[in-house]
């Protein structure tokens, strides 16, 4: 079996349909599910996919475990709300079949924001990488956490490669939904801060973290990094993302204040 696909659910029927569509080229396709009570499983079985129903352990965790439970030469690992354009799954399907001799790939990726092209701002190409053989990543684990809680890694150590063509990232279609998930992610990211002691408890790094280096992350990368071409949707997104860094550090303060 040359090419499995591993991909980690909870609740997503909306964007499912679309990840697995673009990969049902792949010789076998791992859902590894923790507790969904939409209709992402049922969706899964009907296009293809092996799922495996598992508690939620932490997302490097679940991710490693679904690679354990691929039988495939080359693992790629996906997001449910990520889909590879046709000329990804083009370039792929060629490359692998040549037996190439670097062991993992970038794969540059395409976030969406409220349904548009995020082009500027560092947003793009955010390479990750994705695509490796299966005995040369994982996903890595801290020494604070067992499993990372949040911004999980892959672990490599070698060459890797970049592919030409794009990862569509359809992250956040509503405000509703970014606001609902940076409320969550910064509570994860003020766990690590904890546990690496940064805390903010003197006054001059409380204000230097919960206010000066947002609106530092908000002047560099709207104007700086020309974030501001992107239009409504770039500003909106540049002015949230600092917000959630100073909700991240309040968070870890408040967190150590309580201890």
């Amino acid at each position: 079996m040359l090419v499995s696909v591993a991909i980690v659910t909870l609740n997503e029927e909306e964007n499912l349909p679309r990840t697995l569509t673009s990969v049902r080229w792949a010789d076998e396709i791992v859902v590894v599910d923790s507790g969904s009570t939409d209709r992402t499983v049922e969706i899964a079985h009907t296009l293809g996919a092996r799922v495996i129903e598992r508690a939620w352990p932490g997302f490097a965790a679940q991710k490693n475990f679904a690679i354990s439970q691929c039988s495939g030469t080359w693992i790629l690992s996906l997001d449910a709300d990520e889909e590879l354009t046709p000329e990804l799954q083009t370039q792929i399907r060629t490359m692998l079949a040549s037996n190439p001799p670097i062991d993992a790939y970038y794969l540059r990726r395409r976030n969406l924001f409220l349904g548009r092209w995020i082009k500027h701002g560092g947003f793009y190409p955010d390479p990750k990488l994705r695509l490796f053989r299966r005995s040369a990543a994982n996903f890595a684990l801290t020494p604070q956490f067992e499993e990372r809680p949040v911004h999980e890694t892959i672990a490599f150590d070698g060459a890797a490669g970049t592919l030409d063509f794009d990862l569509v990232h359809n992250a956040y279609p509503a405000l509703s939904t970014y606001i609902e998930h940076m409320d969550r992610y910064s509570g994860l990211g003020a766990d690590l801060l904890v546990a690496k002691g940064r805390t903010s408890r003197s006054l001059l790094s409380f204000l230097s973290n919960i206010f000066v280096v947002p609106q530092v992350m908000f002047l560099w990368n709207y104007f700086f990094r020309l974030g501001f071409l992107d239009g409504r949707e770039g500003l909106l997104l540049h002015l949230y993302h600092a917000t959630y860094t100073s909700w991240k550090y309040a968070k870890a303060w408040e967190k150590a204040r309580k201890v």
